[in-house]
C-alpha cells in the first residue's frame, strides 16, 4: 500500500512552518510523497528535496492547483481517500479497516476551513480527538497508528547521513 498526504491550502509565507513539519512527518512516518495545494512555494519544495537528499528517501513533492481534480483521479485509479477530522470516526474505530485494505492511501489534511466536499468525497473521515490541535499531529499519530509502528524503524535509501542513536549528546554518521 502506498501513502500519500494532500495538503489543502497552503498559504505562502504564513503557512511555511506547518506545512514543512506536515511533509517532514509524512515522509519520516512513513508516506511515500505529498501534494499540497493552495499557493505554490518553491522555497518548501527545494527545503524538503534537500532533507531527502541529506537523510534518504524516495519521498515525492507534487504541487496541485485543482485538489478537488486530485481527489477524483485518486478514486477513479482505485484508491482510498482518507480525511482526518476532528468531526470524524475516531481512529480506534476505523484504524482497523483503513490498515486492512491493501488499496493505495491518500490522506488528507487541511489548513484553513476545509470544504464540505471533501467530506463527501473520503471514504473515511477519521479523527484523532475530537479536541482541537494541530493537522501536524493528526497525520503523525494516524500514520502511526496505520503502519503499526512498523515506520519507526524504516530505512531510507541513499541517505548521506544518519543518526547515531545515544544517550546523551548528537553523533551522526556519513553513509
Amino acid at each position: 500500500m502506498e501513502v500519500t498526504v494532500l495538503r489543502l491550502g497552503h498559504r505562502y509565507v504564513r503557512d511555511d512552518r506547518i506545512t514543512t513539519h506536515v511533509f517532514l512527518v509524512a515522509r519520516a512516518f512513513g508516506a511515500s510523497g505529498v501534494i499540497y495545494s493552495g499557493q505554490r512555494d518553491q522555497k518548501l519544495e527545494e527545503k524538503i528535496g534537500e532533507v531527502t537528499k541529506t537523510w534518504g528517501g524516495p519521498f515525492d513533492v507534487e504541487y496541485e492547483e485543482n485538489w478537488r481534480q486530485r481527489i477524483e483521479r485518486w478514486k477513479e485509479g482505485d484508491g482510498e481517500i482518507v480525511h482526518l477530522t476532528i468531526y470524524g470516526l475516531p481512529i480506534q474505530d476505523a484504524i482497523h479497516t483503513i490498515r486492512d485494505s491493501v488499496k493505495d492511501k491518500l490522506i488528507i489534511i487541511g489548513g484553513a476551513k476545509v470544504p464540505r466536499v471533501v467530506y463527501r468525497l473520503s471514504d473515511w473521515n477519521v479523527s484523532v480527538t475530537s479536541q482541537p490541535h494541530s493537522e501536524v499531529s493528526a497525520l503523525s499519530i494516524f500514520l502511526h497508528e496505520l503502519f503499526g509502528g512498523k515506520e519507526l524503524t524504516k530505512t531510507f535509501k541513499d541517505a548521506e547521513l544518519s543518526v547515531v542513536p545515544q544517550r546523551e549528546g548528537k553523533k551522526f554518521m556519513k553513509l
